[in-house]
């Protein structure tokens, strides 16, 4: 046993996969980070790759530091030369992930199966774009100095809301933080030295999901993800991969109009569901009503958790808001799954059925919404989880280049 985790057998394994992956090394991998501990021939038969090819990923991988043997996790001797099994490498390299809120920045040390080492949470000092990543550099650096980030990271990824040209690394456009062009990643990049990925919220999120989510295996036939905090944004994926569009601007709902909604949007229409159901709006009825003594949703969940009504009345209609959108886009996309990052559905059951019953009340998809809608993978670490996801990603889709974006950075 490895972590809890015995080997995996080859009865345990799903069906082969149909065609061959676009990146032998990637798919070897994400077998380890599904199956592992796991043996080479088990490894060649999830991939359908042959014996010899596994074999040479494996050592180029070994000799990264990716993967590691694990001859404790063997079986008992017997004929022949015995499997010893791959696992994923226990204190080997990490990668820092960066979410940037409204109200704060979040910095985590995350390692090969995205599981939060170190964290920092801080307000904004001030939201120029300038002041901020100085201080995003500032976290990184100190999250570096730590115990647990040891060995080498291998990159880092940015999450935020708005409108996030990812292959050029800009933030085209953050209307709450008032940010417009702000190139994050080549400037995290140059104040760091490491190689820089940024991505919208939900998209980051939905690649965390596909990696190590929950429901992983289902969400990679296809699923869409709703992000709602202070920010509202979807993504969606296909076959494993996530939709960008041609222009990185996939997922704009912030402006969906949903009936119920009767705040006034910044855009100039009522009835948008940002301007709903935005945390913003939630904390300042809930300061308003005096249910909560400090401005952070955390503690608006935990009023209600703790059986404040006024908390839970404010959630449950927030979930209900929530739970119409989400059923528009059930029925526009009918994917294997729907998650919903919402800090409600999240942490409260009763949030999370009436997102469902709301759901299947408005969709007329025929779904099976307890089955199809999930809350997220990441209850209580959705912002720790989002950048470090990014990061994560880039490594899983092709774990041989690390070398060489490490020298360009």
């Amino acid at each position: 046993m490895i972590d809890g985790r015995r080997p995996t057998r080859r009865g345990d394994l799903p069906p082969a996969e149909s065609r061959r992956p676009r990146d032998s090394a990637g798919a070897v991998l994400r077998a380890v980070l599904d199956h592992g501990p796991i043996a080479r021939s088990s490894v060649a038969r999830v991939t359908r790759l042959s014996a010899a090819s596994v074999s040479g990923v494996v050592g180029s991988l070994m000799e990264r530091g990716l993967v590691r043997e694990v001859p404790e996790a063997a079986g008992p001797p017997g004929i022949g030369r015995p499997h010893v099994p791959l696992d994923l490498a226990a204190d080997g390299p990490a990668v820092i992930g960066v979410h940037i809120a409204v109200p704060r920045i979040t910095v985590s040390l995350m390692d090969l199966r995205g599981r939060i080492v170190a964290q920092i949470q801080e307000p904004h000092g001030s939201t120029d774009p300038v002041s901020v990543i100085g201080a995003v550099a500032a976290r990184v650096a100190a999250i570096r100095r730590r115990p647990g980030a040891r060995g080498r990271i291998l990159g880092l990824g940015v999450a935020t809301g708005g409108w996030v040209d990812s292959p050029n690394g800009t933030i085209v456009e953050h209307p709450a933080l008032g940010w417009r062009d702000v190139p994050v990643a080549a400037a995290l990049g140059e104040a760091t030295g490491l190689p820089v990925r940024a991505d919208s919220n939900s998209r980051a999120l939905l690649r965390g999901e596909l990696l190590f989510g929950r429901v992983a295996g289902r969400a990679r036939e296809s699923a869409v993800h709703l992000f709602a905090g202070n920010v509202v944004d979807v993504a969606f994926a296909t076959g494993g991969i996530v939709h960008q569009g041609p222009r990185s601007a996939s997922g704009a709902v912030a402006h969906l109009p949903v009936e119920g909604c009767r705040e006034a949007c910044s855009c100039g229409r009522v009835g948008c569901l940002q301007a709903a159901v935005s945390e913003r709006v939630l904390i300042r009825r809930a300061m308003a009503d005096g249910l909560i003594d400090r401005p952070e949703i955390p503690a608006l969940v935990a009023a209600a958790a703790a059986g404040s009504t006024g908390a839970v009345e404010l959630l449950l209609e927030r979930a209900r808001l929530v739970g119409r959108a989400a059923a528009l886009l059930l029925d526009l996309f009918d994917p294997e799954v729907l998650i919903v990052a919402e800090a409600g559905a999240n942490q409260l059951p009763e949030s999370l059925a009436t997102l469902r019953a709301e759901i299947a009340a408005w969709s007329s998809a025929g779904a099976v919404v307890e089955r199809v809608v999930c809350p997220s993978s990441f209850p209580g670490a959705v912002l720790g989880v989002s950048g470090g996801a990014v990061a994560l990603d880039q490594i899983y889709a092709s774990p041989l280049d690390l070398q060489a974006r490490l020298k360009a950075s």
